[in-house]
């Protein structure tokens, strides 16, 4: 049965102990931890071991699962060799910090996106990829790439291009990014056989985030594609951000946007399993 998480980046002013604590408060059971604020990356990488016990220990304190680690390391897609490396070597160097975090998988950014002039950015980035999927099956971990705006994979067609150039990437479908872009719904749930984990909150046409009753997604639809069309049993994650501005990204009160999507989802899968 599906279930629900909440991301931290919706409380990126807060500390990590903090946000997983109001976070567990909202009565969620699983959470997604994403690089930033409250989880500094190349910090973790120095002490691996050290910065997971750190972390398991505030899950068990508040009797949450972690079901999905985003690193995001925007710059694989660099012509810059030195910056590009630097990413590649701080994934590797994050292996044991997720291994020992015990995460379901690792989403990462498909890179910064490129003009069109710049023809070798996607073979640089399929490059990138191959390593770090390499890196992560061998670790036993699944790896992911999430189509978002600003990246190389904005859109479906781009996401399955690096699907079929990267053998064994994954997704993680967040569905905000592609409606903000007005794609239609067959196109979204022509990426679920290659999706390993759900994102979602909010969002219209030309903005990214939006508060539940001004949204377009309809939640009804998307948990049928899910458990009917795709057989969908992993996390669905409710991600709201506090970023806003981006792509028409609205101030919205997470604790009430969250819990406002998490309850329909929820309504809808219990509709649909009975």
């Amino acid at each position: 049965m599906i279930e629900f998480a909440c991301h931290t980046w919706a409380f990126n002013d807060l500390t990590l102990p903090e946000a997983l604590g109001t976070i567990a408060r909202m009565g969620f059971r699983y959470v997604d931890i994403g690089s930033g604020p409250s989880l500094n990356a190349p910090r973790a990488a120095e002490n691996p071991r050290q910065a997971a016990a750190d972390i398991l220990d505030d899950l068990e304190l508040f009797n949450l699962k972690l079901s999905d680690l985003y690193l995001m390391l925007p710059r694989i897609s660099l012509a810059d060799e030195a910056r590009q490396s630097k990413e590649l070597e701080l994934f590797k160097a994050l292996i044991p910090f997720a291994v020992a975090l015990g995460t379901p998988g690792i989403t990462l950014s498909p890179g910064l996106a490129h003009p069109a002039e710049d023809e070798e950015a996607h073979d640089r980035t399929v490059v990138a990829l191959r390593e770090m999927v390499k890196a992560g099956q061998t670790a036993g971990l699944a790896v992911s790439i999430e189509p978002h705006l600003d990246s190389m994979a904005q859109t479906p067609d781009a996401a399955l291009k690096f699907i079929k150039d990267v053998p064994g990437l994954q997704l993680t479908l967040d569905w905000a990014h592609m409606i903000c872009q007005d794609i239609f719904h067959d196109d979204i749930i022509k990426l679920l056989p290659h999706t390993r984990h759900i994102q979602i909150r909010q969002a219209a046409r030309e903005q990214l985030q939006v508060p539940f009753a001004r949204g377009r997604i309809d939640t009804g639809r998307v948990m049928e594609s899910l458990i009917v069309l795709a057989g969908y049993d992993g996390v669905v994650c409710i991600e709201y951000m506090n970023t806003p501005g981006w792509h028409g990204m609205e101030t919205v009160n997470p604790v009430i946007e969250c819990a406002a999507m998490r309850d329909a989802l929820r309504d809808a899968r219990d509709k649909i399993e009975g």
